[in-house]
């Protein structure tokens, strides 16, 4: 029977030692965590770190180093919803990130805005956590229990927007919508001056207009890419939505979740079904993603040590 104590103590040990092993943070320096989705994004950003150190975890790179004269670790979240909600966990519990700030492309929302600008939404929301509606001589509704669906937010058809119960260290489980960025930095952001974007890409291809830098408004995120006219206008009717991606709200319940401060910088790479003729992301998106790591880097530069 001791015999069996001990063996089952060691086993304990062994595990308890494993999982705080697994815990250590890799890099014990406090930095801005730097997050983009995929390849063009990354791109964008890595040529201007200094001081590169690499480190691997569940197939994904995460580079510490210095951006203008801050420490940072970049990584890319890969797209989609479930992808950034878990390597932004990944990020937080490895590395002592205090702030996060993401940089990307989006598709336009609002009609006021343009390909290459660059736009810092306040808040977001996801637009597809939703409740597939039951069809009735009134149309579609959602079952009375669901007392946690958002009230007075249009549907779109039999897809009704829901609200996610999401919890912290601060802050007791309850529905949300929208998540924050952080006022803090958001205000930085905002002094931030217009400065010249690009406007042509590498191969010759130019807009006809100098993209600018917007600060402010709403903006949504979900698992589908976006290319449709009715779906795009009514994101921005129900949300009010400036921008859509398909990363930042999970990358900003994360950040809830877990206390750390972020911001998202989003430039358009197409508007999301309203372009004129045919969707643009694959002409305009390395041009983008340019647009949005210049802006990113200036907003690094302002930030006050923390």
């Amino acid at each position: 029977m001791r015999f069996w104590i001990l063996c089952l103590a060691m086993v304990m040990s062994v595990m308890m030692t494993m999982t705080a092993q697994a815990a250590a943070y890799l890099d014990k320096t406090p930095r801005i965590g730097v997050i983009s989705a995929f390849e063009p994004e990354w791109q964008a950003l890595i040529g201007r770190l200094k001081d590169a150190q690499s480190y691997s975890l569940n197939g994904m790179k995460f580079v510490t180093g210095t951006l203008e004269d801050k420490p940072v670790v970049l990584t890319m979240s890969s797209m989609s919803m479930v992808n950034a909600a878990m390597n932004t966990q990944l990020l937080i519990d490895r590395f002592h990130v205090e702030r996060i700030v993401f940089s990307g492309i989006a598709g336009g929302i609002d009609p006021s805005l343009k390909i290459g600008d660059v736009v810092v939404p306040a808040r977001w929301a996801q637009s597809l956590e939703t409740i597939m509606g039951r069809k009735t001589a009134t149309g579609f509704v959602k079952p009375d229990w669901l007392t946690w669906a958002p009230d007075g937010m249009e549907a779109y058809g039999m897809i009704i927007p829901n609200s996610v119960v999401v919890g912290s260290a601060k802050h007791a489980p309850a529905p949300k919508v929208w998540f924050e960025a952080d006022p803090a930095m958001l205000a930085v952001a905002a002094k931030l001056e217009q400065t010249e974007l690009a406007h042509c890409t590498a191969d010759g291809r130019c807009l006809d207009h100098r993209p600018q830098l917007h600060v402010g408004g709403d903006a949504v995120s979900s698992p589908a890419f976006v290319d449709n006219a009715d779906y795009r206008d009514y994101l921005h009717r129900a949300f009010n939505a400036r921008v859509a991606d398909m990363e930042s709200a999970a990358v900003g319940q994360v950040a809830f979740a877990n206390d750390v401060p972020f911001i998202v910088f989003r430039s358009l790479s197409d508007l999301a079904g309203g372009d004129e003729h045919a969707n643009q992301m694959a002409t305009f998106m390395a041009l983008a993603s340019e647009n949005s790591a210049t802006v990113v880097c200036r907003f690094i530069r302002a930030l006050p040590a923390q």
